[in-house]
């Protein structure tokens, strides 16, 4: 894939993406408004993460680790890539009947394992009444994961980076239905859920049937290839499941104070927008293509390619790092602020936003380097530094809890962060310069900094001299998108003088686009 290929790859994903993270920042707005941080909100939160939690460890993560490469290669070899994917379909589907059985019936168990600190007050029955409504979606969205992993491997990013899309949509048109009916906003919020999970997978499905791959579920067997795909995925699965018990841990620390889960929940909506539209679409696309140069033997196109989607997942990525630094009250008084969701919930939720600011570079960098290990069929490693970087976000969000309370959970959620960034870079080191950047890229990594920092000050400034207008209702919303402008204007304008960047490139891969 050549970079300019590449670039138009993560911009469409990216896109798509920031499509749905716009919707789903509207989708909170109104769940903060309507419902509030307190006990329903928190509840919600606690039930909407388990399927999620789930999610990531069976299907985004583990199973498309060890699929996606596996795949590809035989996509690109000849191989029997259709009959492949269709055995991995039905055997996910097996796994992912029991689960959901399983979880529906141990659901008050669930709960106080991922939300202790609800036990005993009104939130635990409301958590494990969402929870039971919601599971299902596991199943839908992680066949819906397959699909998108089949058709990421043929190059064909669109379809699948627009079914999130459909999740807010539909989840905000059940909740505004609600509250113009006098409904209950939150029964209507849950139970489109599952529904919206059906939508996701149907899209995928007929888009991979457009696209040539005729799969549909088989009788499940134990081939050479499903043992060789268990054995590369149960890695995975512990590396992904070892992620997950860093949010976990996180929650179980903020549980403990009232409506703390609701402030890291917005406060990670924020971050996630970014680490979706930047690190999430480089991983996307990178994995396949990786895959493919090392089934080639090409090495240097695969350090080429490496190295250019350090540049633009870097290069989008530290502004936004900075901007969540400098200027958190206003995004979120703005985002935020209304109905039930309070100015004191402002300055909490701002709080952990510059703490999540300072650890989205290393999030993103993760996924970057992660692929390097997955196009290899290597999961192992990754499970290793997940393991490490698990005990450090432990020991910091419980020890420092004692001492600071619920924002140690930010604190070590960052920290980690970066600790696993740097065990990545290290056991990448045997691949020799497959694993290094090139010269181009150093060249421009300190002219990105540069440019963010300065594009920083602008828009402390700016925030300082457009204040009235930030805090003035029916205003601020322009006051907001004026200050991302004038951001924007600025970080593009100067890394363009400076060398960070050419704008020029972002402009070609647009056109190919």
């Amino acid at each position: 894939m050549k970079p300019v290929r590449m670039l138009s790859g993560i911009l469409t994903v990216g896109v798509w993406t920031l499509a749905s993270r716009v919707l789903g920042f509207l989708r909170d707005v109104l769940i903060a408004n309507w419902l509030g941080p307190g006990a329903t909100m928190d509840a919600f939160v606690a039930a909407f993460r388990l399927p999620n939690m789930f999610r990531r460890f069976f299907a985004e993560g583990a199973f498309n680790a060890a699929f996606v490469p596996m795949f590809s290669k035989r996509l690109e070899g000849g191989g029997d890539a259709q009959g492949f994917a269709a055995l991995a379909l039905s055997g996910l589907s097996l796994v992912l009947l029991a689960l959901t059985g399983l979880a529906m019936v141990f659901m008050p168990v669930l709960v106080w394992a991922t939300a202790q600190g609800f036990a005993g007050d009104a939130r635990f029955g409301m958590t494990v009444e969402y929870g039971r409504i919601v599971f299902p979606y596991i199943f839908f969205i992680s066949l819906a994961a397959l699909f998108s992993g089949v058709l990421n491997a043929a190059g064909r990013f669109a379809a699948a980076a627009a079914a999130p899309v459909l999740l807010n949509v539909m989840l905000i048109a059940a909740m505004t239905a609600a509250w113009f009916m006098d409904g209950e906003v939150i029964l209507a919020l849950v139970w489109t859920i599952p529904f919206a999970g059906i939508a996701q997978l149907a899209l995928v499905w007929v888009a991979a049937r457009r696209a040539g791959f005729d799969i549909t579920p088989t009788r499940p067997r134990w081939t050479p290839e499903m043992a060789q795909l268990v054995r590369i995925a149960i890695p995975a699965a512990l590396a992904g499941g070892v992620m997950q018990i860093n949010l976990l841990v996180g929650q179980q620390v903020a549980s403990n104070t009232d409506k703390a889960v609701s402030w890291l929940y917005a406060a990670d909506r924020l971050y996630q927008l970014p680490l979706g539209v930047v690190g999430i679409a480089v991983g996307i696309v990178l994995l396949p293509d990786l895959s493919r140069r090392l089934k080639a033997a090409d090495d240097a196109g695969a350090r080429i390619a490496l190295s250019r989607a350090g540049e633009i997942s870097l290069a989008l990525t530290i502004p936004c790092a900075v901007a969540l630094v400098v200027v958190p009250i206003p995004v979120v008084s703005v985002l935020f602020e209304r109905g039930a969701f309070s100015p004191e919930d402002t300055v909490a939720t701002a709080l952990a936003v510059a703490i999540y600011g300072l650890g989205l570079p290393a999030f993103v960098l993760q996924k970057l380097l992660q692929p390097l290990f997955f196009a290899r069929e290597d999961t192992r490693n990754p499970f290793r530094y997940a393991v490490v970087a698990m005990v450090i976000n432990a020991m910091l969000a419980v020890g420092l809890s004692f001492y600071i309370g619920w924002i140690a959970a930010a604190i070590a959620t960052s920290v980690a962060g970066w600790v696993m960034v740097w065990l990545l870079m290290r056991g990448a080191r045997p691949m020799g310069k497959v694993a290094h950047f090139d010269a181009r890229f150093r060249r421009r990594i300190w002219r990105i900094v540069l440019a963010a920092l300065l594009m920083g000050a602008v828009a402390w400034l700016s925030a300082l001299w457009m204040s009235p207008i930030l805090m003035m209702p029916g205003l601020r919303w322009l006051g907001l998108l004026a200050l991302i402008g004038l951001s924007g204007i600025s970080y593009f304008g100067l890394g363009h003088l400076i060398g960070a960047f050419r704008l020029g490139e972002f402009r070609a891969a647009f056109r190919r686009g």
